[in-house]
């Protein structure tokens, strides 16, 4: 190797290890900040003294919400001419929400999915399955918000904004993270909604009767997910109550959606401590519901370490097409 091609080798780990570096800097400056502003201390002792048993009933939530997400995307792909087993899916699954609670970005297990997918149907469509499966969860989460929010807003003696001093910088949070979410919802809506893509949406969520089955498991899903949060913050102390259920966990978890970050982990503790006095809590409460919600599903990915070890091939090959 020339003496160039070793600076060159260098130059890309560098610029490599300062990208990674880049993505772990925001969860580890929001936990920072969260620490002295929302009570880190009184956080953890919350979190210490959690209820194993509401831990364990969030943990079981937390796999039924992966296995009904795996049938999701059975059924998308099999709309489009994608024949991926139940039990195959469940496995691909698990591999991916291992790799996205690993990584930074959150997409990169499912990008391995994909094309991990790609010989039974191409893959074109085997990446598109995939993105459509994802972006099936997103809306149903972001339609359920905007129709709570609404409700909220609207009903007398609802949510309330915090106006005092001390929580001036949860709702610069809160704003920040908002901004966010639209500008990648946005990125999101111009990078898929291409003609081929378009039609790939159509096929798998509305055409034929597809919406049918869709909409009942988009809201087994989303439920599962509220309410695997939900037990996390009974586990900690805290009981929210409908409205805020329906309203501040959705706006919590899409906190998580936001690329620059680990699993979540950062923008989503903000969110929870600059949400949960809304409803009538601490900030340390949300800080603590939100670090036991991020630990039970890494516990709950670690399972794919089991399915990694079977290492799962395709049931069927019909070449590597690019649909």
């Amino acid at each position: 190797m020339t003496t160039a091609a070793i600076k060159l080798e260098r130059r890309d780990r560098a610029r490599t290890a300062l990208q990674l570096l880049l993505r772990l800097a925001p969860p580890v400056v929001i936990i920072g900040l969260l620490w002295s502003l929302a009570d880190g201390p009184g956080a953890l002792a919350l979190l210490a003294g959690a209820n194993w048993l509401y831990l364990l009933l969030a943990f079981v939530a937390v796999n039924l919400q992966t296995i009904a997400s795996a049938w999701r995307w059975h059924r998308v792909a099999a709309r489009l001419d994608q024949h991926i087993p139940p039990a195959h899916a469940v496995a691909e699954y698990y591999v991916s929400q291992l790799v996205n609670q690993s990584l930074p970005g959150g997409v990169l297990g499912d990008a391995a999915r994909a094309v991990r997918a790609r010989h039974q149907a191409g893959l074109g469509i085997a990446a598109r399955a995939v993105i459509i499966e994802r972006l099936a969860g997103q809306l149903a989460m972001f339609g359920l918000l905007a129709v709570a929010l609404a409700w909220a807003l609207l009903t007398p003696g609802g949510l309330e904004l915090p106006i005092g001093a001390d929580q001036l910088w949860a709702g610069a949070l809160v704003i920040f993270a908002l901004l966010a979410l639209a500008v990648l919802g946005w990125a999101l809506a111009r990078r898929y909604w291409r003609q081929q893509t378009g039609r790939s949406i159509a096929t798998a969520l509305f055409a034929k009767g597809a919406w049918i089955e869709q909409l009942p498991l988009a809201g087994v899903i989303v439920a599962l997910n509220l309410l695997s949060f939900t037990l996390c913050a009974l586990a900690t102390g805290t009981t929210l109550d409908a409205e805020g259920i329906v309203v501040l966990v959705p706006l919590i978890l899409c906190a998580m959606l936001i690329p620059t970050t680990v699993a979540g982990w950062g923008f989503r503790e903000g969110a929870a401590a600059a949400l949960f006095p809304l409803a009538g809590a601490t900030a340390a409460a949300g800080f603590a519901a939100s670090l036991a919600f991020g630990l039970v599903i890494l516990a709950a990915s670690l399972l794919g370490l089991f399915f990694l070890r079977q290492r799962p091939t395709a049931p069927e090959n019909h070449g590597d097409r690019r649909d």
